[in-house]
C-alpha cells in the first residue's frame, strides 16, 4: 500500500513518513503541489493525504487534478483549520484535522482501505 503525503510543512512530512512507515505503507512525500502532481504521477499511490493550503497550488485544485486521473483513489485533506462545514463540497473522502497524534489518520487510512 502506497500513500503520498503531499504538505508544505517539513515536520508534517517527517511525522507522517515516520509514523506510516511503521505502520507497514510505502510512503512517498512531496513539499508542494507542483511537487505533489509529479509524485501522483510518477509513483501511482493508492491513498493520498494533501494538505489544503500549498504555497504553489490551492489544494482543493490539486485534487480535482488527481480525481481527475484516478477518481476512485482515496484523499485525505488535512489543514490546521478546522473546515468540516465545507468538507461536504471538496470530493475528498476524508478530512482530519493536523495533529502530532496521528490517531484520526490512522484510523482513517484503514477505515478508506478497507481494513477497519
Amino acid at each position: 500500500m502506497k500513500i503520498l503525503i503531499v504538505d508544505d510543512d517539513q515536520s508534517i512530512l517527517r511525522l507522517y513518513q515516520e509514523e506510516l512507515s511503521e505502520e507497514g505503507y510505502e510512503v512517498v512525500t512531496a513539499a508542494s503541489g507542483q511537487e505533489g502532481l509529479k509524485m501522483f504521477e510518477l509513483s501511482d499511490p493508492d491513498l493520498v493525504t494533501l494538505d489544503i493550503h500549498l504555497p504553489d497550488i490551492d489544494g482543493i485544485k490539486l485534487l480535482r487534478q488527481m480525481k481527475e486521473k484516478k477518481p476512485r483513489m482515496p484523499v485525505i485533506m488535512s489543514t490546521a483549520y478546522d473546515y468540516r462545514d465545507d468538507f461536504s463540497v471538496w470530493a475528498s473522502e476524508a478530512y482530519i484535522v493536523k495533529s502530532s497524534d496521528l490517531t484520526e489518520l490512522k484510523a482513517t487510512i484503514r477505515k478508506l482501505i478497507g481494513k477497519e
